[in-house]
């Protein structure tokens, strides 16, 4: 499970070779979260209003980049780091 980005006590992560639609792992303590890529929304999981809002503001920022990771992955199993939220 490589780490894409960390921001603010945030961890985004993505799994090799998962299951469609394309998505990104959260995790904040001890709450955790999927989010779809293309509608940027949250699949499952669970995250505090204002984290959920600060992951989908990175996510927007970032979104050809988190799709670009989704496909290294699940084709290579290569990926990139993701500039943090600043």
């Amino acid at each position: 499970m490589p780490e894409i980005s960390r921001f603010l006590g945030i961890v985004i992560f993505m799994y090799f070779r998962e299951h469609n639609p394309p998505h990104f792992h959260a995790e904040y303590g001890e709450q955790s979260a999927s989010i779809d890529i293309a509608r940027l929304c949250l699949m499952e999981g669970r995250l505090a209003p204002r984290i959920l809002s600060l992951v989908i503001e990175w996510a927007a920022l970032h979104q050809d980049e988190l799709l670009k990771n989704w496909h290294w992955m699940q084709t290579s199993g290569e990926f990139r780091r993701i500039a943090p939220l600043t």
